[in-house]
C-alpha cells in the first residue's frame, strides 16, 4: 500500500450485529494507514461468494466505481481468504486488501520497541504464509539435482513457504526470550507485594491520555487508531493508602482484531492478564461504546483475563453532549450480569481523576491489603511523591 493512495472501501453485511453500515472505523482505519477514501460501497448477502466474496455482479460494480472515483486500491471491511484476494485482483485489476492487512499495515508502522517490532513481523509472516497460493508469477518449478540431471525439485511456491516457516521459527525463539525477561520482571513486583493496574479498552478511547494525566508521563498520544501499541508501565502514588501502585498502558482493541496480532502479542496481552486490576477505558462519547465493550471482554476472555476484576472509566467526559451527561460521576454498571464500578471522567480536562484515585486507592487497599513498608521508602516509589497532586 502506497501513502495516500486513493482507495474504495466496501463492506459486506452477512447479518451480523455490529457490521458498521457508514464503514466509518475501516475509514478510520484506511486514513491512519495512509490512505485516502474517495467512496464507500455496501452491499448484503447471505453468505460470502467462495470464489469473489461479493459474487460477480457486485464485483462488477466495484470495478466500475473504483475506476469512477478513481482508486487505486480495493479495501474490505472483512478477512478475504487467499483465494478470494486473488480472484477478486483479477477480476477488478486493482490491489485487494481486508481489514485483517490494514490493521498489521497500522501496527507496523506504529510499533517502536525491539519486542513490538518483533511481534508485529511475526504476525505479518504468519498472514503472508497464508497468502502462497501461486499469486506472483515467478512461482515455477525449479529444477534440482546437479547440472541438468535430476528429478523435479522444491516448487517456488515451496521455497517461499519454508523461507516463511523458518523465519517464523526464528521470530518466535526470540518473542519468547522476550517473554521469560517479562515474566522474570513480574515475579520482581509480586515478590515485592506491588499492586498492578493495566489500561485496557477499545482502541482510540483515550487510554494513553489517560495514562498521561495520571502518572504525568508522556506516552504518544494521537486522535487516531492504534496510536500506541508497546506496553508502558510506571508508579503511580496513592495519597489516601499512602502507597504505589504499578500502572500498564496496553495496546487498544479492535472488532475483528486478527487471531495472529493476539497471539503475537500474548506477552504485550499477559500484563492485563497478571494485573490484580484493570481499568477498562470507555469512549462515553461514542454511541456505540456497548459493542466496543463486548468486544473488550472478548478478547480480555480470549487472553485469560476475564477473571481480573475491573472498574469501567467512562472517558471523554468533555466530548458527551450535554442532554447525555451523567448525573453523578460515580455509580455502577451490570456488565453480562456482572455489576461493576464506574466512573466518568475526563483525562482531557481532569474532570473525575481525583474520584478516580479515591477508588483506586480503595481497591488497592480491598484487594492488597499487604504492602512491604521498605517499597514504600525505596528510590522507586518516592520519587512519584511530588506527582501525588491533582
Amino acid at each position: 500500500m502506497t501513502d495516500t493512495a486513493p482507495a474504495l472501501l466496501v463492506g459486506v453485511d452477512f447479518g451480523e450485529p455490529h457490521f458498521d453500515g457508514e464503514l466509518q472505523e475501516l475509514g478510520l482505519l484506511a486514513e491512519t494507514a495512509g490512505m485516502r477514501p474517495v467512496a464507500r460501497l455496501t452491499c448484503k448477502r447471505r453468505a460470502p461468494d467462495a470464489a469473489l466474496f461479493v459474487g460477480s455482479g457486485k464485483a462488477d460494480e466495484i470495478k466500475f466505481m473504483a475506476q469512477q472515483h478513481g482508486a487505486t486500491e480495493v479495501l474490505f471491511d472483512q478477512s478475504l481468504s487467499p483465494a478470494q484476494q486473488r480472484n477478486l485482483e483479477r477480476h477488478i485489476g486493482l490491489p485487494v486488501n481486508d481489514r485483517t492487512l490494514i490493521i498489521l499495515e497500522i501496527f507496523g508502522q506504529r510499533a517502536r520497541s525491539h519486542e513490538g517490532k518483533l511481534q508485529v513481523e511475526l504476525a505479518r509472516l504468519q498472514y503472508l504464509s497464508t497468502r502462497l497460493v501461486r499469486r506472483w508469477s515467478h512461482l515455477e518449478r525449479q529444477r534440482g539435482g546437479i547440472g541438468t540431471r535430476g528429478g523435479p525439485g522444491e516448487t517456488q511456491i515451496e521455497l517461499d513457504r519454508r523461507m516463511i516457516s523458518d523465519a517464523i521459527k526464528r521470530t518466535k525463539e526470540r518473542l519468547q526470550k522476550l517473554k521469560k525477561q517479562r515474566q522474570t520482571q513480574r515475579k520482581q513486583r509480586h515478590r515485592r507485594n506491588a499492586f498492578t493496574v493495566s489500561l485496557v479498552g477499545y482502541t482510540n478511547a483515550g487510554k494513553s491520555t489517560l495514562f498521561n494525566a495520571l502518572v504525568k508521563a508522556r506516552a504518544y498520544v494521537a486522535d487516531q487508531l492504534f496510536a500506541t501499541l508497546d506496553t508502558t508501565t510506571r508508579q503511580l502514588y496513592l495519597g489516601d493508602s499512602a502507597r504505589s501502585v504499578s500502572l500498564s498502558d496496553t495496546v487498544g482493541f479492535i472488532r475483528d482484531l486478527p487471531h495472529g496480532l493476539i497471539d503475537a502479542f500474548e506477552a504485550t496481552l499477559q500484563e492485563a492478564a497478571d494485573a490484580d486490576l484493570l481499568l477498562h477505558v470507555v469512549d462515553a462519547s461514542n454511541i456505540d461504546f456497548p459493542e466496543q465493550m463486548a468486544e473488550v471482554q472478548r478478547v480480555l476472555c480470549e487472553i485469560g483475563a476475564s477473571d481480573v476484576p475491573q472498574i469501567l472509566i467512562f472517558n471523554k467526559l468533555d466530548a458527551v453532549p450535554s442532554e447525555r451527561r451523567p448525573v453523578t460521576l460515580k455509580d455502577q454498571y451490570d456488565e453480562g450480569g456482572i455489576i461493576m464500578d464506574r466512573l466518568f471522567v475526563s483525562a482531557q480536562t481532569g474532570e473525575g481523576l481525583a474520584q478516580l484515585r479515591q477508588l483506586l486507592s480503595t481497591k488497592a487497599t480491598i484487594l492488597n491489603p499487604l504492602i512491604d513498608q521498605d517499597d514504600l521508602k525505596s528510590d522507586e516509589f518516592t520519587a512519584q511523591l511530588p506527582n501525588a497532586a491533582d
